[in-house]
């Protein structure tokens, strides 16, 4: 690989592993954050929904409007976006406003990665693959070690100072990006022309608006309901608008012309449709732990920012070191042992999570985190392996655009998990009770990949 294409790799990688380092980082931050705004935790927990429901929407609007303006300038305009969205943040004068610079930074961190892999891939034809997997560590990476990294900068320097740590990366990755990404047009003429009206029309401009105000008033209303310890009519009113905005969202997917998120697609596809479930489940599981654990190791045992990202570092490492190891496996024997094999050890981590009480020495929750970090490994890869035996090769860039939206409803469902659960304060026993019902999802998990269906291969039911 010449200069100019390392150049182009480092510029790119810089960029994009934003997004997944700032998702990873705030799981530390939680316990500081309730206490400087005087949160509960139901309250707090809205750090995490507002970052992964504006990344959902943005990756997939920025990717088409890549199409319009060149990538190159969505690319620049993304971490122009995360700077100074990282340069505010800190300086919120209430939790509201850190919502809003949670959410710009999220928009920002997301137009880069999605354009940055079609950059890599379109400039660098030399030793493409190697390009590729490089790119994976930077995203892969970033998500693992951002716990430990968010742990030590909020033990030296507080809160503020994950947001801080973004400058630097966003500066380089622009000086860099500004001279080693080409300048690109945009791939049709026919785009460049568009109205106001026809570019919202192709970005699903009213899916999108139905699909944000249904989920958000579905999360208000299910979590207002368990802050108010009855069921009250407020909260029932709020949730029962998201799930009729979310009806109305559906509605519209079917007949839109360029829908936000093609429904009909897993319709004509169930294979597909099943493996995308899995996915769900299997990052409604994974988040779950990622984003509990710190709370419980902080708030409950009462263990420094330092060390509970010191302690969450083994969850990350054990997932890279797994996953080259499993795409090796995946090749030989496909993707249903590995999956089973990651049920069997989510399944365990959780049980384990039950067996946890104030004796519990604080080292034997790392037995729960290389359970949990050993499956995410081998779901890295063999959930794609399963997304790709089961997607037609026509629909490919659908089918992966659908498995990221998917991964996305699953980090949202486990903090609304947590949240739920947990209510105004987070508590051993409701830890416990999490553990419970990530017990009988694994399971549900397990029994899934037991069953199922490697193509060509048909089992009878």
């Amino acid at each position: 690989m010449n200069a100019r294409n390392k150049g182009l790799l480092i510029s790119v990688g810089l960029g994009v592993l934003l997004n997944p380092l700032n998702s990873s980082m705030i799981s530390v931050a939680i316990p500081r954050l309730q206490n400087v705004f005087h949160l509960d935790f139901r309250m707090v927990s809205w750090i995490i929904f507002s970052f992964y429901i504006a990344s959902a929407i943005a990756q997939p609007v920025m990717g088409k409007a890549s199409d319009l303006f060149g990538r190159k300038k969505i690319f620049l305009t993304g971490l122009v976006v995360a700077f100074v969205a990282s340069v505010l943040a800190p300086l919120s004068p209430s939790f509201g406003w850190l919502i809003v610079f949670r959410i710009i930074h999220a928009i920002g961190t997301s137009m880069m990665v999605a354009v940055g892999i079609a950059i890599v891939r379109i400039h660098i034809t030399e030793k493409q693959a190697a390009a590729l997997s490089v790119m994976s560590i930077f995203l892969s990476g970033a998500a693992a070690i951002g716990p430990f990294i968010g742990g030590v900068l909020i033990h030296w320097w507080d809160w503020p100072a994950i947001f801080f740590v973004n400058i630097p990366f966003a500066v380089m990755s622009f000086l860099f990006a500004w001279r080693t990404i080409p300048k690109d047009e945009p791939s049709t003429s026919a785009l460049r022309n568009l109205s106001f009206r026809k570019w919202l029309d192709l970005i699903d401009a009213s899916g999108i608006l139905l699909f944000t105000l249904g989920l958000i008033a579905l999360l208000v209303g299910l979590l207002s309901a368990k802050s108010s310890g009855h069921v009250s009519s407020g909260p029932v009113l709020v949730g029962l608008i998201g799930l009729l905005l979310l009806a109305a969202f559906v509605r519209h997917e079917l007949k839109a012309p360029s829908p936000f998120i093609p429904l009909h697609t897993f319709a004509k596809h169930p294979a597909m449709t099943w493996v995308n479930i899995e996915f769900i489940l299997v990052n409604l599981l994974y988040y779950s732990l990622f984003f509990g654990l710190p709370s419980y190791l902080q708030m409950v045992r009462h263990v420094s920012e330092f060390h509970t990202g010191i302690l969450m570092l083994s969850l990350g490492l054990c997932s890279l070191v797994v996953s080259p190891i499993s795409g090796r496996w995946i090749d030989q024997a496909g993707p249903r042992p590995a999956l089973l094999v990651s049920g069997m050890l989510m399944a365990f981590g959780s049980v384990w999570i039950v067996t946890l009480n104030q004796s519990s020495p604080v080292i034997s929750v790392c037995v729960a985190l290389v359970a949990f970090g050993i499956s995410n490994g081998l779901n890295n890869v063999g959930m794609q392996a399963a997304l790709f035996n089961s997607s037609p090769q026509q629909i490919i860039g659908v089918a992966s655009g659908l498995f990221m939206t998917s991964r996305y409803l699953g980090t949202i469902l486990s903090s609304l998990l947590i949240g739920i659960i947990m209510g105004d304060q987070f508590s051993a026993g409701g830890f416990r009770l999490l553990g419970v019902i990530l017990s009988i999802i694994a399971l549900c998990l397990v029994f899934m990949s037991w069953r199922r269906r490697e193509p060509g291969k048909l089992e009878e039911s």
